[in-house]
């Protein structure tokens, strides 16, 4: 393990996953020599496949002003990371934006448009931080193709700009092997058409499966590992240490003692 993906929210209750607490992390995984991955939801809690709100202070913005509050918490948050000395390997600008994000100016379905000009937005403040930093467009269902035609033929028609195509990849316990197989076809698919890298950039089964969790992840690592042009980056587990049951997510590497469970030792 050498990298670390973190969440940011704009503006959350408790201060939970907000500026300073994602610069706590960030500092302790620099300190450990970890790349950094940073996962901007552009909402104040969770953002996903079911749910892209907005902020409450974006809530009466045209698409031209959001515009301008995705440039400006991109800006905000890598400029106090960069304070520290910390550049993060990659962005992520959305998180698992099947169908967009920013609802419900921003929702690709019907505004694919706005849905590129805000991922540019991003982009533009990436880029201004440090060039290096590479640019994730992140979608969950990696067996989907279907949808990640739909989606980068829609983004790429719009002019939208990234470097690297992000993926969810959640499949049962029961039956791994077709979903990890689809993945695959998937991911050597999108090289194919956009010549673009490849990131899983979440990936997970249930704690209580910590064998077949185990291979399922060493299997997606050869799988990822084995594009064409070395286009696949890696994955990352999430959440590995949720071993706690915290809001009842059931899909950690930790048993409910504290301790990493066998699905853990893929990554060795």
């Amino acid at each position: 393990m050498n990298a670390i993906r973190l969440r940011v929210w704009v503006n959350p209750p408790g201060g939970y996953n907000n500026l300073a607490d994602v610069l706590a992390k960030a500092t302790r995984a620099h300190a450990l020599g970890m790349q950094l991955l940073i996962d901007f939801h552009y909402s104040d809690s969770w953002a996903d496949p079911g749910q892209q709100t907005l902020p409450a202070a974006w809530s009466n913005q045209d698409i031209t002003a959001l515009q301008t509050s995705v440039y400006n918490h991109t800006h905000e948050v890598l400029t106090a990371l960069k304070a520290k000395g910390i550049i993060p390997a990659w962005v992520q600008i959305g998180n698992e934006t099947n169908n967009g994000m920013l609802w419900p100016l921003g929702k690709a379905s019907e505004h694919m448009d706005n849905f590129a000009l805000l991922i540019n937005a991003g982009y533009k403040a990436v880029k201004e931080i440090d060039s290096n930093i590479k640019v994730i467009v992140h979608l969950s269902n990696g067996y989907d193709n279907g949808l990640y035609k739909w989606m980068f033929d829609g983004l790429i028609a719009n002019k939208a700009n990234f470097d690297i195509i992000g993926m969810s990849l959640y499949p049962s316990t029961v039956e791994w092997q077709t979903p990890n197989q689809q993945c695959e076809a998937n991911m050597r698919d999108m090289v194919s058409r956009y010549n673009k890298e490849i990131m899983l950039c979440e990936i997970g089964m249930p704690a209580t499966s910590p064998v077949a969790t185990n291979y399922f992840i060493r299997d997606l690592y050869t799988r990822i590992h084995n594009l064409p042009g070395g286009k696949g980056l890696g994955l990352f587990y999430w959440e590995p240490q949720a071993y706690n049951r915290w809001q009842n997510y059931l899909l950690g590497a930790f048993d409910n003692t504290g301790k990493p469970t066998f699905a853990i030792d893929a990554f060795r």
